[in-house]
């Protein structure tokens, strides 16, 4: 992943990440979790990266998917 990818989706649950991810991969995007939450604790975001060209794509699958 190169640092110009985009935070598109974020959630403090793994499993709504992943269930956003799914969603992606069956539209053909790429994308990557971001794991920020602490590992002691579990405060903090999970987050979903795609590569530029494909924000607008991924953001209206997300808020098509009402995640």
């Amino acid at each position: 992943m190169g640092e110009n990818w985009v935070c598109i989706y974020s959630s403090k649950w793994i499993h709504q990440v992943e269930i956003a991810q799914a969603f992606l991969s069956e539209n053909n995007i790429n994308s990557v979790v971001v794991n920020k939450q602490d590992s002691s604790y579990f405060f903090g975001e999970i987050e979903l990266h795609v590569h530029p060209d494909d924000s607008i794509q991924a953001i209206q699958i997300i808020k098509k998917e009402k995640l």
